[in-house]
């Protein structure tokens, strides 16, 4: 099971994108007192048509909705119905240009075409309609039937699109996160090894030790072997996601709660009080453990069924993932720094090839990250392997694409087993915890370069191009400087 919530974990690998072209805002009021307003998501062509960057001297058309109709003949609607209004009809049959000329020579004023697909980028031959001059916009066919729910029959509209903020806050709530749980994951495989050398030191306390302990070591043969399994999940994700990533959730839930479990164990076992028992089949738990259990799988079923609810599942989404990312930097030991470069070396080509390379090889020209962690064709379930936190700045972005800031558990999990092993090497060797501190702020270095690179390019990158260079130079570089380059790449005997 820890192995293959790493495998879809370590899938997740990429920041995206944080910025689409041509997005703009469909600002609707209802006619109530005082009047209710919605902003929804449309896609326009910049070439076609230029956008207010605010709302002031807006002006506002009444919306007719005419989705019962995809308008590729005059004849489809009566006479005067459009006349000065803001019209929305059906995607289908027929060029948006030509669907635009219609509607213009009948009088609307804008025309929305509703799309039950993705909204994906308007572009037709504008050199034979250079006499359409009417605003054209693509708009979601749910957001046309959520806006008749939520602001009534009667709404007017205005088309707008906000610029771009240059930064959005989230990302620091992003970044410490992060870095938080990269940093306690490796101080939590520190003090685990700890015990593991005291264990090894008394022969009585030995046998127990191996008992409990509940580590996965990975081997240079048995890491290739997870990155081409890793290779092979993704591709399998984008020809079958709408499966599969049913299987992700569940999978999820899973693991999430154990790992829940796992973590605040911990806690609660240093806290001297409640430790009543009951015996069971000669074996003895205590009490307060079976509460923990109960509560933990009440969390991840509460996660599972409120997944879609975007004004608070977000929360609970993300103390599952950092509890998982926690157990698994914690389970999941690398015997040596070879193995670290081996892992994190190919994990950064895979992340490299599947988000810069595959738009050369698919259809649509799209590359398979970025399409599996969208959802192919539209689909609506997303795959629960990120951190999320909701955009703190108001653009049409945040509408369109991601009204969330994401960082995938591979972000997390990859680097953060690096940290892990420079942890456990400083207690092995007793240095004062140099190495962790040094890979801890390199992981740092690397956030913060990862999203200064989004900022500056405008698009999704993947984040362990920005990660894996800034961790391992650093822990080879502390290596060499202490002349214990040799010690680190084989790392300690007894582990193997």
């Amino acid at each position: 099971m820890r192995a293959a919530g790493l495998l879809w974990a370590a899938l997740w690998a990429l920041l995206l994108p944080l910025v689409a072209a041509d997005e703009g805002i469909l600002h609707a009021s209802g006619s109530g007192v005082p009047p209710v307003t919605k902003d929804y998501c449309i896609i326009y062509n910049s070439n076609w048509l230029s956008l207010p960057k605010t709302l002031d001297n807006a002006t506002y058309r009444t919306l007719e909705n005419l989705t019962s109709t995809v308008l590729c003949s005059s004849a489809e609607v009566p006479s005067g119905l459009m006349k000065d209004k803001a019209v929305v009809v059906m995607r289908g049959n027929c060029t948006f240009l030509e669907k635009a000329r219609i509607a213009q020579s009948l009088g609307a004023k804008m025309l929305l075409i509703a799309s039950k697909s993705r909204l994906s980028a308007i572009s037709d031959n504008k050199t034979d309609f250079e006499d359409v001059t009417l605003p054209i916009a693509l708009i979601r066919y749910n957001d046309i039937v959520d806006m008749q729910l939520v602001l009534g029959n009667e709404v007017n509209v205005t088309l707008y699109s906000p610029p771009l903020p240059e930064f959005d806050y989230s990302m620091v709530v992003i970044f410490l996160i992060a870095v938080f749980t990269v940093a306690l994951g490796g101080y939590w495989s520190g003090v685990a090894e700890l015990e593991n050398l005291k264990a090894i030191a008394s022969p009585g306390e030995r046998e127990t030790r191996w008992k409990k302990e509940e580590n996965v070591t990975f081997t240079p043969v048995t890491v290739i072997l997870f990155v081409v399994i890793c290779c092979v999940m993704l591709v399998l994700l984008y020809f079958f996601y709408k499966w599969l990533v049913y299987v992700i959730i569940s999978v999820f839930c899973l693991a999430s709660a154990m790992s829940l479990y796992n973590c605040l164990a911990a806690l609660i076992g240093q806290i001297p009080f409640g430790q009543c028992r009951i015996t069971c089949s000669n074996k003895t738990i205590e009490v307060r453990l079976i509460f923990l259990a109960i509560f933990c799988i009440a969390a991840a079923v509460v996660w599972a069924v409120f997944r879609n609810e975007d004004r608070w599942a977000w929360i609970l989404q993300d103390i599952l993932g950092v509890a998982f990312c926690l157990n698994f930097i914690k389970t999941l030991k690398m015997p040596n720094f070879k193995s670290c470069v081996i892992l994190l070396g190919l994990l950064l080509l895979y992340d490299v090839f599947f988000v810069f390379i595959t738009p050369f090889i698919t259809k649509n020209g799209a590359s398979i990250m970025v399409e599996v962690a969208a959802g192919p064709f539209g689909n609506s379930e997303k795959l629960p392997v990120v951190i999320r936190v909701p955009r703190l700045e108001h653009s049409a972005s945040t509408l369109c694409d991601l009204p969330f800031s994401l960082l995938g558990f591979g972000d997390i999990i990859v680097p953060g087993l690096l940290v892990a092993y420079c942890r456990r090497f400083d207690v092995q060797t007793r240095s004062s915890a140099v190495y962790y501190i040094s890979c801890t702020i390199a992981y740092a270095v690397g956030m913060v370069l990862t999203f200064i690179v989004l900022a500056l390019m405008k698009m999704g990158q993947p984040a362990l191009l920005y990660l894996v260079p800034c961790t391992l130079i650093t822990s080879s570089l502390v290596a060499w400087r202490r002349k214990e380059m040799k010690k680190f790449w084989k790392g300690s005997s007894y582990q193997v």
